[in-house]
């Protein structure tokens, strides 16, 4: 089953007009977007779909107060379709839409789409740095940054759930749809990786009450560190609130920076995950500051040094 990770989130919103301004300012395009909500894409077509709460085509909500309706999920082609639908069938009805993709849901109730990606190559640079003792990545007089740069989320990341049983939802994704445990927080949850994705993580999941069952943030994938910070700079100046960072995490290596948002959730730019690949041992760590992050820092308005007061 090559499962890439998720093509989009789909959620059920109350204010979608404050939701839309939100995906927009954080950096997504919108597509086919109209008074019932749609599509807003990152730079590869991956991203998120938002709709009325009270929507009639959006999967049934979970009974808690979370907003996501469903993750749709891209594979690499028909056949791992048809290899999900056959697992999956065995103890739960997988509906087949005309479009060749199928709908479930997982052992918690969360709905489920899986569809051949939607995702588009991308073909642009990775963030270059200049360090003494290696070969300059910018030669002379090409900037590493400069106002009006370019930072636009390039890719749906992963997103974090909250969930009852940490070993009903491991069963499932990893028993059933092929994917691994590359590192865990205990106390909290493990870090997954599909088959068809060598990203650190596209899955985190978080042992919570049941009450709270649902989403806990999602992520977009920045082309490096400074993109991460000049987008979440723009995003503080027009009045969004940050959550937690700008940092680095430990496990997945992956820079962040977390906002509060108006769908329930919250969003985080990363840049610079780890990769994996199968002859990779899962590590462990006790959950707690020391285990979330290397460090953090904290966003502060612009300054300049100058001459202190007369005396």
């Amino acid at each position: 089953m090559n499962i890439i990770g998720p093509d989009y989130l789909v959620f059920g919103v109350d204010d979608l007009a404050a939701c839309a301004e939100f995906l927009t300012a954080f950096g997504l395009s919108p597509v086919g977007v109209d008074d019932h909500g749609g599509l807003f894409e990152a730079l590869d077509g991956t991203g998120l779909i938002i709709r009325k709460k009270d929507d009639p085509e959006l999967p049934a909500p979970l009974p808690t107060a979370t907003m996501l309706r469903q993750q749709v999920y891209g594979v690499r082609d028909a056949s791992d379709i048809e290899a999900i639908a056959a697992e999956l069938g065995k103890d739960r009805k997988v509906h087949q839409l005309a479009d060749g993709t199928i709908e479930t849901i997982d052992d918690h109730g969360f709905a489920l789409k899986f569809q051949v990606t939607k995702r588009r190559k991308l073909e642009m640079p990775a963030e270059k740095i200049n360090a003494p003792g290696a070969p300059a990545q910018r030669g002379p007089n090409e900037l590493g940054v400069w106002d009006g740069m370019p930072a636009k989320p390039r890719s749906l990341s992963h997103q974090v759930l909250f969930v009852p049983d940490l070993d009903v939802a491991v069963k499932f994704y990893c028993g059933r749809l092929g994917f691994v445990i590359t590192d865990e927080l205990t106390g909290a949850g493990p870090f997954l990786r599909p088959k068809a994705n060598d990203d650190h993580h596209t899955l985190f999941f978080i042992r919570t009450p049941e009450y709270m069952k649902g989403i806990e943030h999602l992520a977009f994938h920045m082309g490096g560190p400074t993109e991460l910070m000049v987008a979440g700079s723009r995003f503080v100046k027009a009045g969004y609130e940050s959550f937690w960072g700008p940092g680095r995490h430990k496990f997945g290596s992956n820079w962040f920076w977390y906002f509060n948002s108006p769908l329930g959730t919250h969003f985080e730019y990363d840049a610079d995950m780890d990769k994996h690949d199968d002859e990779w041992v899962a590590r462990a760590a006790p959950m707690g500051p020391e285990a979330s992050q290397m460090f953090l820092l904290q966003h502060r308005d612009k300054w300049a040094p100058g001459p202190g007061p007369k005396q």
